[in-house]
């Protein structure tokens, strides 16, 4: 037996020597607390399957509207990455020293769309009011939010831009986030719903109506960061995981469009 094996072989047995004592045992790297915009539920889980599968700890997800989960941030909720579906809230926790710099990227983009339960098989022209006013005409009209949801904020900026929001605001339904206006389009509570077109894709209970042109509101960008209040190892490993060519082709896999 060569002296370096036997070297390797003590060194293992001390190893094993000190971890058979009571109290001593080998902690895992504790994985990555990820806060994600709703509308990322079946891509970014899909995204953690895959982390796992490469050997990692399975991050632990967490998902509601980006407003809701900003707001969590600014009052010192622990986590390791945040996800938003907007710009704008990624801005505001930016703003309130709660990112590591350098690490903000937009990774992801979107379409909104107007979504139909999938029995019915009418096309709404979407980027003049009129189609939309016939369409819905006594109904009413389930969005996110209008006043903080993304979802709810780009689909107030594309009925302004058509000129209906002053007609159909009366009408419309603000649920918590995308997903829970989704839910009242497939549940028949409305007949029509504003989503993301990922959103309207992950359900079998609707259909897409109609596309609102990318002229009639903002860019739908999903940025994503690490926070200041990351304690997982794998926090940034994982961060550029999302943002690699590998991890936006999970998401174009559920519709995104890699940015």
């Amino acid at each position: 037996m060569s002296p370096s094996t036997s070297i390797r072989r003590l060194v293992l047995a001390g190893i094993a020597l000190y971890l058979s004592f009571p109290g001593v045992a080998y902690a895992a790297p504790r994985p990555p607390i990820v806060l994600a915009a709703a509308s990322l539920q079946e891509s970014m889980n899909a995204a953690a399957d895959a982390w796992a599968q490469m050997g990692h700890a399975r991050p632990v997800l967490s998902f509601a509207a980006s407003s809701a989960l900003a707001r969590q941030i600014q009052s010192g909720a622990p986590a390791d990455l945040f996800v938003s579906a907007d710009e704008p809230w990624m801005e505001a926790v930016e703003k309130a020293g709660k990112l590591v710099p350098g690490t903000r990227v937009a990774f992801l983009g979107n379409r909104l769309v107007l979504a139909a339960s999938a029995g019915d098989r009418r096309t709404v022209a979407l980027d003049r009011a009129a189609p939309l006013l016939a369409a819905i005409g006594q109904g009413r009209l389930a969005m996110a939010d209008p006043d903080a949801v993304p979802a709810g904020l780009y689909g107030k900026a594309a009925l302004r831009k058509i000129g209906a929001w002053d007609r159909l605001e009366p009408r419309v339904v603000r649920a918590e986030n995308v997903r829970a206006a989704l839910a009242l389009v497939e549940r028949g509570a409305v007949p029509f719903g504003i989503v993301y077109a990922t959103d309207a894709r992950a359900s079998g209970k609707v259909r897409i109506a109609g596309i609102f042109p990318a002229a009639t509101h903002p860019p739908i960008r999903y940025p994503v960061a690490r926070l200041r209040t990351a304690a997982s190892p794998e926090a940034e490993l994982f961060r550029r995981f999302l943002i690699s060519a590998r991890g936006k082709a999970i998401f174009a896999r559920y519709g995104f469009t890699p940015l």
